[in-house]
């Protein structure tokens, strides 16, 4: 495998790289209680289950790898309200109200974390800075105008303009003012040491894979424990317990990646995000050496799909070099998040009929916000409070039309690429894969999954996801299995790194 000389080898967070030392959390041995049960280890799991501990509850949190290495761990970390070119969309196909009220939940999940540091006296680089959508594109003028005039539709504060403090080729932005930016990992670290000290518990390595007797909850472990509980909150990526909601028909996984930047440039702050594709987003993060880190996003794809993923750094890489002095490129990572057809999450009851499970999900790569939101809404459904978002966010609720079209182009994209994967034709054989190569292979007339590493050794898989049963592809970027049908994610000896799977790769 061959990396351009200036891509780190590995890829790694800067927020993993940086953040205050974790606390170490056992493997759950034996059957268990509690009143609530949160799974996943991210921002919505975690501040759920440090609200519920301070209701007092009796909150047990699972999490199938470790806490704070997933989405959470890879994010770019922006605490805004401005998710894209959002607003004029959501009044157009929701309503204006339904628009305010998207507006609102994202403002008051910004609320709460400035407040949250504050009480706690967090110390994670959080900064207030403005936020920009801009375009360089002249067939996105219009749309960038129309979410100018949505913001003041909305009352949203911004404007248009024709400059940013940021020196990008652009034939137009729109600003919303006062959002901000922080390190989501020891943001998070705190909130985990007060639900430990309020009495919550936490399981790494363990894996939830079912609910039984859901009017009297069970969650059910892949080592087959039981915790009995009142309610179920699943803040996984697609949800561990489906529960006929059938959500992998629902949402996709879309891959992105970042680059951590040292440049000679000075940055004039502000967080930038490109309205066209390939998207390019730009914040900066503070270094121990007063300088600044330039965290550049982009290069969206779904997963498992398009080119080969490396390229997506190396494009990064170029963008980097025309438009700052480049020192370094210090860190390089990557994100998977899901997206629902109408961009709104699934926030809520897993069913309209399942009183005592909840699911938070589909968040579209603004998590921080999103997160934060699910938690304050399913702290309230729990406790049997009045909450406004609660139809906007509802999973059960109606969709439009064009909401339904989104959705069966979705499901015959997966139609497709599973017929694809069957019929693919396989001429490369495992000896010929050269060392830290992966590759689909053939073995004995069958598609398989072959990598060998650095020192030689070879791991072969059956590349069939245990999901439903379409061929998961190489990711050279991060050395994994990804399946291009549901986003699923396989390390190098076949387990599962991020679902729907919840069994691993068959190895061979």
């Amino acid at each position: 495998m061959s990396y351009h000389k200036d891509l780190p080898q590995f890829p790694e967070s800067y927020w993993t790289a940086t953040q205050e030392e974790r606390p170490k959390c056992p493997k759950l041995t034996q059957d268990s209680e509690a009143d609530v049960v949160v799974v996943g280890g991210g921002i919505s799991g975690i501040t759920t289950a440090y609200l519920l501990s301070q209701e007092g509850l009796r909150v047990v949190l699972v999490e199938a790898g470790e806490i704070l290495n997933g989405t959470t761990a890879h994010t770019t970390a922006k605490i805004t309200a401005q998710h894209d070119l959002i607003f004029d969309e959501l009044i157009r196909s929701e309503g204006k109200e339904k628009a305010r009220l998207y507006y609102q939940a994202a403002k008051d999940a910004m609320s709460f974390i400035e407040q949250t540091i504050e009480k706690h006296q967090i110390e994670c680089g959080y900064a207030k800075q403005d936020a920009y959508v801009y375009t360089h594109h002249v067939d996105y003028i219009v749309k960038v105008e129309n979410e100018a005039k949505a913001y003041q539709e909305l009352g949203i504060p911004g404007a248009y303009l024709d400059r940013m403090p940021l020196q990008l080729p652009l034939f137009g932005a729109v600003r919303m003012d006062g959002q901000a930016q922080f390190h989501p990992l020891n943001y998070l670290l705190k909130l985990v040491r007060e639900f430990q000290k309020l009495g919550g518990r936490i399981y790494e390595h363990t894996t939830a894979v079912d609910v039984e007797q859901v009017d009297t909850p069970k969650v059910m472990t892949s080592d087959g424990h039981r915790i009995t509980c009142k309610y179920v909150v699943s803040c996984t990526h697609f949800p561990f317990y489906d529960g006929m909601g059938f959500y992998f028909a629902r949402m996709h996984a879309d891959r992105s990646y970042v680059l951590g930047l040292r440049v000679e440039d000075e940055y004039p702050g502000g967080m930038y995000l490109s309205a066209e594709d390939p998207k390019r987003s730009i914040r900066y993060a503070p270094l121990d050496d007063q300088n600044k880190l330039i965290i550049l996003g982009g290069q969206s794809h779904k997963t498992g799909q398009g080119i080969c993923t490396i390229n997506h750094y190396e494009e990064l890489r170029k963008f980097a070099e025309n438009q700052f002095k480049l020192k370094e490129i210090a860190y390089r990572w990557s994100a998977q998040d899901l997206a629902t057809a109408d961009k709104l999450p699934f926030i809520g009851r897993i069913t309209a009929s399942a009183s005592n499970v909840w699911i938070a999900t589909g968040f579209r790569k603004w998590g921080m916000t999103n997160g934060t939101a699910a938690a304050l809404l399913i702290r309230d459904l729990i406790l049997e409070r009045e909450n406004p978002y609660e139809g906007l966010f509802s999973p059960s609720r109606s969709v439009s039309w064009k909401t339904v079209g989104k959705l069966i182009a979705d499901n015959a994209d997966v139609a497709k690429h599973l017929i694809a994967g069957k019929l693919e034709y396989v001429k490369k054989r495992p000896e010929q894969l050269e060392k830290d190569e992966g590759s689909v292979v053939q073995i004995h007339g069958r598609r398989a999954g072959g990598y060998r590493d650095k020192d030689g050794r070879l791991f072969l898989v059956d590349t069939t996801c245990t999901h439903m049963g379409c061929e998961v592809e190489w990711n050279n970027g991060e050395r994994t299995w990804d399946c291009p049908c549901h986003g699923s994610r396989f390390s190098i000896t076949g387990d599962v790194i991020d679902g729907p799977a919840e069994k691993p790769l068959v190895r061979l």
